[in-house]
């Protein structure tokens, strides 16, 4: 076990292409920005898809 963890770190140590920490930022932002788009389209149609079934089941009562 004590192996695997010294392959492990040094796996990740020497061996790993890290990005650079400002690209990682950028794309983190990015990924923040079109995360929060796509939730806010997801409560629209949410919203639009409640309002219709709403109105069909006022419809047929």
């Amino acid at each position: 076990m004590v192996n695997y963890l010294k392959e492990s770190y040094n796996e990740l140590r020497n061996h790993v292409t890290w990005t650079p920490w400002s690209e990682a930022q950028r794309l983190t932002v990015i990924v923040a920005a079109f995360s929060v788009i796509l939730a806010l389209a997801v409560w629209g149609i949410d919203t639009v898809f409640s309002k219709v079934i709403s109105y069909y089941f006022d419809l047929i009562k």
